[in-house]
């Protein structure tokens, strides 16, 4: 089911000053928050007085911000004395500031009931603004966090939608950390995606989507989104790029289909497909080795079937699918000594994966 049938089933923001047509994709705050864990060191540049009686009794527009804790920055505490000394456009980037770093934080619903009594949509191409320059100056974090905001403000707004994957994919293609990467680029790949959803006009969206989808070895997927750029952009340079890459992608999809194949229990056809390969420079893509020695076992080419996985596992020693076909074909041959040592092996790796996952999410709960 895609992006905008699941935001059916959940609330939808309302129209407001900001955003006069109602949005249709769901809030941005109701989403799983895949990286805001590496926004919060950002909360401590931060603290939080109120708005005092008296300013809220002369303002009477803002006054269900009664009790509502101000984010300022320190250096703000002087100026702000009830509201009079800061300006509402400062105010209000603080505001910005605490819903991007974090979408969830308790009082983001009256942050955004402020920001709608107080502007119009111009004060989302400022948040835009600030981004863009942020990205110029390759502060990534500041980028994202205004990205972010504007799209607690207005979740489908195109603008703060594709800004917002490109400073995902420029956050993950700065870093060496596994989980960072993983993270930032599952959330790039989600907008992309929404964006064609959302904006199907916007040819870069497509441009960049079929990227992400080539970094998933998905090549048919690639391709087809990669048509569709084609179909919908008159950039010329970026026009030919994609028509090579399209080029060079037919062998992948080929490779692909016959991995499909086997997935599928074709084994003949995925092996009659694969095979050929083994004689050129993919013989070194270890799903390709997999795949042949999942085919090969299956049908009953056990020695073949050997040589297959343990070439996959030459190429990724920490494969553990094929460390447990292995295991299933010592196992046949009655060798239990490799057979214990291949699922030793596997289990200790599904372990470690297991206990990364399990890490992860107590962290986020501890959050």
């Amino acid at each position: 089911m895609k992006q905008i049938e699941k935001a059916e089933k959940l609330m939808v923001n309302q129209k407001s000053k900001i955003s006069p047509v109602a949005p249709v994709l769901p809030p941005f705050e109701s989403r799983e928050d895949r990286i805001g864990r590496y926004f919060k060191k950002y909360l401590k540049n931060f603290v939080f007085d109120e708005f005092s009686p008296s300013y809220l009794q002369r303002v009477i527009k803002v006054k269900f911000m009664a009790g509502v804790p101000i984010p300022m920055r320190k250096e703000d505490l002087e100026a702000f004395c009830g509201g009079e000394g800061l300006k509402v456009l400062h105010i209000a980037e603080n505001m910005a500031w605490i819903m991007g770093i974090d979408p969830k934080f308790k009082y983001v619903p009256q942050y955004v009931e402020y920001m709608n009594e107080s502007f119009n949509y111009k004060i989302l191409e400022g948040l835009i603004k600030l981004g863009r320059d942020a990205a110029e100056e390759k502060d990534l974090d500041r980028a994202t966090i205004y990205f972010r905001a504007a799209l607690i403000l207005k979740p489908d707004y195109i603008h703060a939608m594709h800004s917002y994957a490109r400073a995902c994919m420029e956050q993950y293609m700065n870093s060496n950390d596994e989980e960072f990467i993983g993270r930032f680029k599952a959330e790039a790949h989600e907008y992309y995606e929404l964006l064609t959803e959302v904006h199907p006009r916007l040819a870069d969206a497509y441009y960049f989507l079929g990227y992400s989808y080539l970094n998933m070895g998905l090549y048919q997927k690639a391709a087809f989104t990669w048509q569709e750029f084609l179909r919908k952009s008159k950039n010329g340079k970026d026009k030919k790029e994609i028509r090579q890459r399209l080029e060079q992608l037919k062998q992948p999809i080929e490779i692909e289909k016959g991995c499909n194949s086997v997935m599928a229990g074709r084994w003949s056809e995925g092996i009659q497909i694969l095979e050929p390969y083994l004689d050129t420079n993919f013989k070194s893509w270890w799903p390709l080795s997999y795949y042949l020695g999942v085919a090969y076992a299956r049908i009953g080419k056990i020695n073949t079937a050997f040589s297959s996985f343990k070439r996959a596992l030459s190429i990724n020693p920490s494969h553990a699918e094929s460390m447990l076909e292995l295991a299933d074909l010592y196992k046949i041959s009655k060798d239990k000594e490799n057979e214990r040592k291949y699922r030793k092996k596997a289990e200790l790796i599904l372990g470690e994966q297991e206990t990364g996952k399990e890490e992860g999410q107590k962290e986020e709960i501890q959050k």
